[in-house]
């Protein structure tokens, strides 16, 4: 059931990547304020990890994931209903905060449910989930969209049906017991040990690019893969944007005993690659470089996650894990902010293919810089 709240509540995140052509067209937008509603729902996974990245640890994963996903329901709700952007923006702003409630409180769930002689493997377990939810949402969108008289109301009904249905189910089983700490709402990002801090810092910046790097295409990629491939529509756009998720996911699924350090380097690598080759594709329209692009980025985030978890695993205990990973969640979730709204705002002063050029460029010399960085850092973490 832990898992299944944490697919429900990330499917509807990217869900209406595919739409965002539609409502450009239908509501007369520019790119950046495609961004805007885009991290609209960062801004509300942000404020959650801010002030409520805690909460599992004062109220127990459990209740904290069925007021996450009554968020979800909500969002979801009033994204189906919008007739503006200020609607669909509110719309992803809850479904934000509904975000930051169940990735942290599922991440914790699955660390004390799963069976021990899978302990060693919970960060892995519950990364391939989230992105295995972050990929259906687009790929459901698109194809309900493709199809549908109202494409942009049908895709939300089935992911709202089945997130009641899964609340109803967490709702019948008992709260296990836990040793509850005193809640606060005072902000509050927590380190782990100093000795750790470099790698910690090194993993939250390779977060900040795989997520940042896929929100592009999330967010984007829409509207500048019409000019790259001869197929259009949503369910084109949102196969290319859940083939990224999937392709992470078979890649953590294959290599979840690949030691951390090193599946951090090689995603880190491929990050790279990918990026550069993008700013190619957008300057010379070779529709193969968007497809090895986009299944670079697979690779990339993959292995850049896993990495970047397992490391996170190894440096924190239980009673710190929840705390350090809402702050290693909020740096990368940053990454969907900060790079994609300059690429909007670039793109309605310069267009889109250069906007795309620069993030690509800027994107690749970040990713060799912490791949150098880790590289001359010394062994402090058994891995």
């Amino acid at each position: 059931m832990v898992s299944l709240a944490l697919i429900m509540g990330t499917i509807g995140t990217a869900l209406a990547s595919p739409l965002y052509p539609i409502y450009q067209e239908l509501w007369h937008l520019l790119p950046s304020q495609i961004t805007y509603i885009f991290v609209a729902y960062m801004f509300g996974c942000l404020a959650m990890l801010l002030f409520f990245g805690r909460a599992s640890n004062s109220f127990g994963f459990l209740r904290t994931l069925q007021v996450g996903l009554i968020f979800v329901i909500l969002g979801l709700v009033l994204s189906a209903l919008a007739s503006s952007t200020a609607w669909l923006g509110l719309g992803r702003f809850i479904i934000g905060i509904a975000s930051g409630l169940i990735s942290t409180s599922a991440m914790l769930g699955l660390m004390l449910t799963i069976p021990d002689r899978h302990k060693s493997h919970a960060p892995q377990l519950s990364s391939i989930i989230t992105v295995i939810g972050f990929a259906l949402g687009p790929l459901i969108g698109g194809v309900i969209a493709q199809f549908s008289a109202f494409p942009l109301l049908t895709p939300y009904l089935p992911i709202i049906a089945g997130a009641v249905l899964c609340l109803i189910g967490l709702f019948r089983l008992k709260s296990p017991t836990f040793q509850a700490q005193t809640f606060s709402i005072a902000p509050h990002l927590e380190l782990p040990a100093a000795q750790t801090r470099t790698h910690f810092f090194i993993a939250g910046l390779t977060a900040f690019c795989a997520f940042g790097i896929f929100s592009l295409f999330a967010s984007l990629s829409a509207s500048f893969v019409k000019d790259l491939i001869p197929w259009h529509g949503p369910l084109v756009s949102g196969v290319a944007i859940s083939s990224i998720l999937f392709i992470s996911a078979i890649v953590q699924f294959f290599a979840k005993s690949l030691p951390a350090a090193r599946s951090l380097n090689y995603g880190l690598i491929l990050l790279m690659g990918s990026c550069l080759l993008l700013a190619i594709c957008m300057q010379t329209q070779l529709s193969l470089l968007f497809f090895i692009s986009d299944i670079g980025v697979g690779l990339g985030h993959g292995l850049g996650i896993m990495g970047s978890f397992g490391l996170i695993h190894q440096m924190t205990d239980p009673h710190n894990r929840a705390a350090v990973i809402s702050t290693y969640l909020f740096m990368g979730y940053l990454g969907t902010i900060m790079p994609i709204i300059a690429v909007g705002y670039s793109a309605d002063l310069w267009g889109l293919n250069l906007a795309v050029i620069g993030f690509g460029i800027g994107m690749s010399i970040l990713c060799l810089t912490l791949y150098l960085w880790h590289r001359k850092q010394k062994a402090l973490l058994p891995i």
